[in-house]
């Protein structure tokens, strides 16, 4: 039988069960991001992302289920300062756009 833990806070809901047959665990990690992504596209249509005193800018905003994914399958860690080109190079990609809460490139 299946157990399931459910993190509230980053809305990511975890399933765990053992394969008998094939001797093996399998983990399922699923968080609904429609929330994170509808709020990136009215930013990004809303403003440039730069603070008031526009020494800051805020790029993109990424599930906690993407950062993970991308860990897993690329080894792109987003909190590892030395994979920081990679993330920028993510980010400028149309296939993520969605991520994104301002316009221009990530540099």
């Amino acid at each position: 039988m299946p157990r399931i833990w459910i993190d509230e806070v980053n809305s990511i809901e975890t399933t765990a069960d053992y394969d008998d047959q094939a001797d093996r665990l399998i983990v399922k990690r699923v968080q609904d991001v429609e929330p994170i992504l509808e709020r990136n596209k009215r930013l990004q249509a809303d403003h440039d992302g730069f603070t008031p005193s526009r020494n800051m800018k805020w790029v993109g905003s990424i599930p906690n289920i993407i950062i993970e994914k991308w860990m897993r399958e690329l080894g792109i860690d987003v909190f590892n300062k030395d994979h920081r080109p990679a993330v920028a190079r993510l980010l400028n990609d149309p296939e993520w756009r969605w991520l994104r809460t301002s316009p221009g490139r990530v540099g």
